[in-house]
């Protein structure tokens, strides 16, 4: 962006350059890409409904079991085999299950367990506890059967003596128990509530993904086997399975849905061996006649089934969609990229193409203060100088730079300046009397960096420089620079073009025709640059102009280079 002042920028717009190839190729690549942006922006704008605000449902569960199950010894029915609630939005399912019955506070064996195993009561400690014994050890040795002794404890007798699952599971039958999953849900950002039984509901429905898709009754084989696990293996140690209920809903009135989608998973790691399965303990106490207390321990293995409701609700949003297609349109922009790194880095493009689109789309910018443009007669190109001088500037090598010459019709930009400095550089106020500086191109004193002939002695290295890189005749003496450069009628024209109503007849005019004709040897011979200020007019011209054209005190303002 040009540097411009403070109220200037309010009054101005800046856009970007487009550099235009003419190729089938980039063409076809182009439009390629383009319509794959389009066709994903257009899908994800639909599909996903990114024209709508989004918002986070809030949900509450509730679940009743149902079934009857029978066992050798009883019937167990929805009191015995539901558990409280384990954890938020879940519910468990007994399934198999250990019962120590009949336990009173007691000293009596403990389970043979690696630390319990004893052959004398020197191998028990009274008052000894292990976190995997039952008891407080009483520091006696007992027979727990005809085979092995252990260390008599205190706890609630008989201990418990089964510490393997029983297999196969004793409420195995629970597989077509049933649960009603009622969830109600809400969307506060736009007031809206809802919930899973629907307004038909019947009762005796079933869940099935493809019949019965919306039945909120589960049966609980059905979700294991859609969970891809076998109800008999797991009913034996338990585990936990996750029901997922999403709600995927659009608020809109033109589209609108809002129905939950179930799904099913196992949510624990059943191949850990080493505390696999779920299952924990729990008793039920009775008192006997005589006032003591007696309990049943139990011991149950079960599943537990976590209900996991997530989901939002979209409504459309005009903000949301200009947010949207705004934010996609930066997109297209990847096929310039694309193109410019096919260019730039496939095998398949020549050198000459890098070349010419390297040089077409980048444009190099050196710091002004470090450059110098020079040219010669004798050579078609423009020399840049960019290196600090150590001789004189007419023997300094430089680089070559493509040259962009001017018709001559545009000589009409050359008057913006009425200083008399020449318009090469920021020039200091050293100040050089004419008789000094004025020399014969005959003089035997000639520079020994001039090539013209017609060259001033100068001190200063960067005035050091001919209109030639060899010996030849001087650019000053063709009638070119004498039509475009010093042509009073020319000149004029150009500065009347800039000022209609300029004075001619003034007595600073040969001052503006002064500083015009420089600026038309720049244009002539440097063409349109960014940096012509940076241009250097050779010593030979500089004074033919100068001599065209003196200034009344007959003293010129040098100029300097950084």
């Amino acid at each position: 962006m040009a540097a411009c002042g403070s109220l200037g920028c309010l009054r101005t717009y800046d856009s970007s350059k487009v550099i235009r190839f003419q190729s089938l190729k980039y063409a076809c690549m182009k439009w390629i890409f383009h319509i794959f942006v389009g066709a994903y922006v257009g899908y994800t704008l639909i599909i996903d409904r990114r024209y709508q605000e989004k918002d986070n449902v809030i949900s509450s569960i509730h679940t009743k079991v149902k079934g009857v199950a029978q066992t050798d010894e009883r019937i167990w029915d929805t009191a015995e085999y539901t558990m409280p609630i384990q954890g938020v939005d879940s519910f468990f399912v007994i399934t198999n299950v250990i019962m120590t019955e009949n336990q009173l506070q007691r000293r009596c064996p403990e389970y043979p367990i690696a630390k319990a195993i004893c052959s004398s009561d020197k191998s028990c400690e009274k008052g000894s506890v292990d976190h995997q014994s039952n008891g407080i050890q009483t520091g006696r040795c007992v027979n727990y059967n005809a085979t092995i002794k252990t260390c008599e404890v205190m706890a609630w007798c008989p201990v418990e003596s089964q510490k393997g699952a029983p297999v196969p599971a004793v409420l195995k039958s629970s597989e077509d128990f049933t649960v009603l999953i009622k969830n109600n849900i809400h969307f506060p950002k736009f007031n809206y509530t809802t919930q899973n039984i629907p307004l038909n509901f019947n009762t005796s429905c079933t869940f099935n993904k493809i019949t019965s898709p919306l039945c909120p009754i589960f049966r609980l084989g059905d979700i294991l086997q859609a969970a891809n696990e076998n109800f008999s293996e797991v009913a034996v140690e338990g585990g936990i399975i996750g029901i997922e209920i999403n709600w995927d809903c659009s608020l809109d009135k033109w589209f609108y849905y809002c129905s939950p989608k179930y799904g099913f998973r196992r949510l624990d790691d059943k191949t850990t061996s080493k505390y696999p399965g779920f299952n924990f303990r729990f008793a039920k106490y009775y008192k006997l006649h005589n006032g003591e207390e007696q309990r049943t321990l139990f011991k149950v293995y079960g599943i537990r089934f976590d209900v996991l409701v997530f989901g939002t609700a979209g409504k459309f949003d005009i903000i949301e969609l200009v947010t949207y297609i705004g934010s996609m349109i930066s997109y297209f922009g990847l096929a310039v990229f694309v193109i410019d790194l096919y260019i730039s880095c496939c095998s398949c493009c020549k050198s000459p193409v890098k070349e010419y689109h390297f040089r077409k789309k980048y444009e190099t910018v050196l710091n002004p203060r470090q450059v110098m443009y020079v040219s010669y007669v004798d050579e078609p190109h423009v020399t840049l100088i960019t290196k600090h001088l150590k001789t004189s500037l007419q023997h300094t090598k430089g680089d070559s730079v493509e040259s962009h010459p001017e018709k001559f019709s545009d000589a009409v930009n050359c008057c913006t300046n009425n200083s008399d400095r020449d318009p090469v550089t920021e020039e200091p106020e050293e100040m050089y009397p004419l008789q000094k500086r004025r020399q014969k191109a005959s003089s035997p004193d000639r520079p020994a960096w001039c090539c013209c002939g017609k060259c001033q002695l100068t001190e200063k290295r960067h005035e050091q420089l001919c209109c030639r890189r060899k010996e030849g005749k001087c650019i000053t003496t063709s009638p070119l620079f004498e039509r475009l450069v010093l042509s009073r009628d020319n000149l004029k024209d150009a500065l009347l073009y800039k000022e209609p109503l300029l004075d001619l007849n003034s007595t600073n005019v040969n001052d503006k025709l002064r500083h015009c004709a420089f600026k038309q040897y720049i244009h002539w011979r440097f063409g349109s640059f960014d940096l012509e200020h940076r241009t250097v007019i050779p010593s030979c011209c500089r004074w033919k102009i100068r001599d065209t054209y003196p200034k009344a005190d007959g003293k010129y303002t040098g100029f300097k280079t950084t």
